[in-house]
């Protein structure tokens, strides 16, 4: 991050502080995701773009708004990024996945609130994320209610977008949906001073597909009897797909999926003969954060599918690619980001079919449900998952944790325990 300093110092950033906190995360990167054994060669790439974010992809950026184009921070998978890069916008997802940033926000917010909020806001408060400076537009949601009042204190300065996202899936609903995309494209257009034209929403979508689809495959190869790579580097993966460029990560995955490809037929495997097929479902992991799947795996098992928003969520569906122009396809966005199950709607069924499907695709041997603190609407579905997967006859583990370390040894013993149980 050296080679940045002085990018950060111009963006007003405490760069000493910034240092050690982001020093602190790539020594955790490298004592959990580099000290794998026998990772693909091509993964080199996904680690550089997550080392590289607060300094390689800052200076991009820099360089691209200083030719005059637009940045977009967003904090959800609700955002639609196809109109974001149609509009020659970049869109960055700048949620927050370190403690280390959490006592700045915890100055001005309560303790009792969700890790991922705290340390989002305490990176901004801190002085410490570069992103801040370059924003032209943040956008905002409201799948919970600490986000929603979160939206309140950074909206302060005027910059902010939040997108209502409906609690149900109604015909109301959907037309509240579309609504909301229609006044996000509206914003958009101010923003960058530019017009949305059919043509570049067009290409925009097949890119965002493209980028899905590469996505979707990677997750067909974690289904293999011997999933040819880790689902920690899965996660590492889908970290990076939040804030690379998509056509450059869609690329560089379409190569690493021919690596992996040539691994499933040489039979090269990555975890121990007998290791438990374990599915992680519920709260996403976002860049930082990478606890749960390194636990699970170092006890031996290995982490096959993520029904997370840094998992499936993110690339399941396509947005239909039709003829049409700019309402048609205005509606066919809005109706592919309608169909995210998140936590937040109410009745939740598609969402609870949706894991007893995926636990059958994968062939799981179990379920650990993720629930970061304070996530009320994760942990209260939790009882829904677990009963539907008991029907289905998967066994499933609920883990509530943040994003500290202190509770390692605990949660450790409790996936040991759970391992152990699939075993007898």
């Amino acid at each position: 991050m050296t080679d940045h300093d002085e990018l950060l110092r111009e963006l007003g950033l405490d760069v000493e502080l910034h240092h050690r906190i982001f020093d602190a995360i790539d020594r955790n990167f490298a004592k959990t995701v580099l000290a794998q054994k026998g990772r693909p060669a091509r993964m080199a790439y996904f680690d550089g773009v997550i080392r590289g974010a607060h300094g390689d992809r800052v200076a991009e950026i820099a360089a691209r708004r200083a030719a005059g184009d637009k940045f977009i921070g967003t904090f959800c998978v609700y955002v639609p990024d196809e109109i974001i890069l149609a509009l020659g916008a970049v869109p960055v997802a700048l949620c927050g996945g370190t403690p280390l940033s959490i006592p700045y926000a915890e100055q001005m917010l309560p303790r009792d609130i969700c890790p991922l909020v705290k340390s989002t806001l305490g990176l901004a408060l801190s002085n410490t994320c570069p992103y801040g400076p370059l924003e032209d537009l943040a956008v905002g949601e409201t799948t919970c209610d600490a986000k929603k009042k979160t939206w309140d204190i950074l909206a302060a300065d005027g910059g902010f977008h939040v997108l209502e996202v409906p609690q149900k899936k109604g015909p109301r609903d959907r037309d509240l949906w579309h609504e909301e995309v229609l006044a996000f494209k509206a914003r958009l257009e101010e923003t960058t001073g530019r017009t949305l034209e059919p043509e570049k929403l067009a290409a925009a979508v097949r890119l965002m597909n493209r980028k899905r689809r590469a996505l979707a495959r990677l997750n067909e190869l974690r289904k293999s009897e011997n999933p040819p790579l880790s689902g920690l580097d899965a996660l590492v993966i889908m970290q990076a797909a939040l804030i690379d460029d998509p056509l450059r990560f869609s690329e560089r995955l379409e190569a690493l999926n021919e690596e992996l490809e040539d691994r499933v037929r040489r039979g090269v495997v990555v975890s121990p003969p007998g290791a438990k097929r374990i599915m992680v479902s519920g709260c996403p992991s976002v860049m930082g954060n990478w606890k749960l799947h390194h636990l699970i795996e170092a006890a031996g098992a290995v982490v096959v599918c993520d029904e997370t928003c840094t998992g499936t969520r993110y690339f399941s569906t396509l947005v239909e690619e039709g003829d049409g122009g700019l309402d048609a396809q205005i509606a066919a966005i809005a109706a592919r980001y309608l169909t995210i199950d998140c936590s937040c709607f109410s009745p939740n069924d598609e969402r609870i079919a949706s894991v007893v499907r995926l636990a059958g695709e994968c062939g799981v041997d179990g379920v650990v449900q993720y629930v970061l603190q304070y996530c009320h609407t994760y942990n209260v579905e939790a009882a829904r998952v677990a009963a539907a997967l008991k029907e289905a006859g998967v066994p499933s583990l609920k883990i509530v944790t943040d994003y500290a370390e202190e509770d390692t040894g605990q949660l450790r013993i409790r996936i040991d325990a759970f391992l152990e149980g699939m075993k007898r």
